[in-house]
């Protein structure tokens, strides 16, 4: 059975300059059995309610301003699934969480970003599902429960944002070693409340973890872990790191 992945995914050039995380992804994607297709929360999708990308082809987008023009050249035509789509929606909807279908939402780079360092040929079938961010932890916690049966059917579900995600606080100059260490701090308490699967702590991060806000200003980054951990159990740090001192690129799964 396929676990369920969590993947920090980043500044948009980790396409290009993958650094240590690339490896990192490929090296766990070749672990894993081949999925038959590709379930996808980024924090680049906010939404008031519940979407499903549904798309046959959806196109790669740019949703980014300011990069090397090299990146604006990248594509990831990987092809999408909407029988799939429409049959996550009626289980969503089943479990009590209204859900439907978007026909045109393209990829954004919090999909295509890393899905192209895991799987590049673009073979896999990808679904996207959106982000009711305003609904916070606990929901995530729900949505990523009411889908977990979706492993045992070969699907991968991934949520894809940052484990720390301050922008204004960025260090552009800072090495691979230099990590501020409000934002040490932060990730170090999501790893020990992660491993004691302490869901009460993780839900109430905000006013609990150490440097939360500071860490988080608005936490559409944060909350798609919370996807992937109600998805599965068992947790493991799969790999660990920052880059521009204090943006986390932390890697984790959930069998």
């Amino acid at each position: 059975m396929l676990p369920s992945l969590f993947i920090s995914h980043g500044s948009p050039m980790l396409a290009l300059e993958p650094g240590a995380s690339g490896p990192a992804l490929k090296k766990l994607a070749d672990s894993l059995p081949r999925p038959r297709a590709i379930l996808v929360v980024s924090a680049h999708w906010e939404s008031d309610r519940l979407l499903l990308s549904g798309a046959a082809q959806p196109t790669t987008w740019h949703d980014f301003h300011g990069f090397p023009q090299a990146l604006y050249a990248v594509q990831y035509p990987a092809p999408g699934a909407p029988g799939l789509a429409k049959t996550v929606a009626v289980q969503l909807n089943q479990a009590g969480l209204p859900a439907s279908i978007d026909p045109e939402r393209p990829f954004d780079h919090g999909t295509w970003v890393p899905l192209s360092l895991m799987y590049p040929d673009a073979d896999i079938p990808v679904v996207q599902l959106s982000l009711p961010s305003r609904l916070g932890p606990a929901f995530l916690t729900r949505v990523g429960r009411a889908l977990a049966t979706l492993r045992e059917q070969g699907i991968l579900l991934i949520g894809s944002g940052s484990i720390t995600h301050n922008l204004g606080e960025l260090d552009w100059r800072a090495g691979p070693d230099v990590i501020s260490p409000w934002a040490r701090e932060f990730r170090d308490w999501m790893v020990a409340h992660l491993k004691t699967d302490d869901e009460g702590a993780l839900h109430d991060y905000r006013k609990l973890a150490p440097h939360a806000v500071r860490n988080h200003p608005s936490d559409e980054h944060l909350l798609p872990l919370y996807f992937a951990r109600g998805a599965g159990s068992c947790f493991e740090v799969v790999h660990s790191g920052f880059t521009l001192g204090a943006l986390g690129m932390d890697i984790y799964r959930f069998d």
